[in-house]
């Protein structure tokens, strides 16, 4: 089917997906005002059309608003108890390695922040303070956790990226800002005790939300992305 076979009120939908996916970045420092309620119910409204396995839609989503933010906030930064799981028990294990260009763009990435926020290259305290934004989620108003349940394995963690994403184009469309985190599923029994969830919820990741300081320099940067040519190979 070509665009002219389309009918008209899709005709125009590639150009505005291609704009907002282009829109879109990863924000790294939020103003503190309150996204409004009935945004975020769209946001989730639209979110919710994504596709999953079998139509099992595994996603459970739990998102903070006013002080229960701030609770969490400081509940993730609090040092682990005696027999606390002091950060290291994720539910889905961290990459084996990044290697190649994996580890290429990894380090361009992180180099690129650095660089906006004046972290010189090997200064080892202050990239660690940078790295510890992601649990004051970047001063966020709002933060959304993702879980699935335990016996769907990597298929719910799967369905589960399909919302992420498509959550974050949803907030993108309507002027609010989020980024994506696996850092904040770091320490997973900390976020099921907040939100009370059995042990059978998984915790994937979370996303800050709210609106972007674009005078702060951590959001001054865009990282690039590779020709499609390099992913995709054409099978005749």
């Amino acid at each position: 089917m070509n665009s002219s076979s389309l009918p008209a009120d899709m005709a125009d939908d590639a150009p505005v997906l291609e704009r907002l996916l282009s829109q879109r970045f990863s924000c790294r420092r939020f103003r503190p005002d309150p996204v409004p309620q009935a945004t975020l119910d769209q946001i989730v409204s639209l979110a919710q059309r994504t596709a999953s396995w079998c139509n099992t839609q595994p996603w459970q989503v739990h998102i903070t608003r006013g002080e229960a933010t701030e609770r969490f906030r400081q509940i993730l930064q609090a040092p682990p108890l005696a027999g606390d799981e002091g950060g290291d028990a994720q539910d889905f294990p961290w990459p084996l390695a990044y290697e190649g260009v994996y580890q290429q763009r990894r380090r361009e990435s992180g180099l690129a922040l650095y660089d906006s926020v004046g972290i010189a290259r090997g200064d080892r305290e202050a990239s660690a303070r940078q790295a510890g934004e992601n649990l004051r989620l970047f001063g966020a108003p709002h933060v959304v956790m993702i879980t699935t349940d335990e016996a769907l394995g990597v298929y719910g963690a799967i369905d589960c990226g399909g919302y992420v994403a498509n959550f974050m184009l949803a907030a993108t469309s309507l002027g609010v800002n989020c980024i994506a985190q696996a850092a904040l599923a770091k320490r997973p029994e900390r976020v099921r005790a907040f939100f009370g969830l059995p042990s059978t919820r998984r915790v994937v990741c979370g996303i800050s939300l709210g609106y972007a300081d674009l005078e702060h320099p951590a959001n001054g940067f865009r990282t690039g992305r590779a020709d499609a040519a390099t992913a995709v190979s054409w099978h005749d």
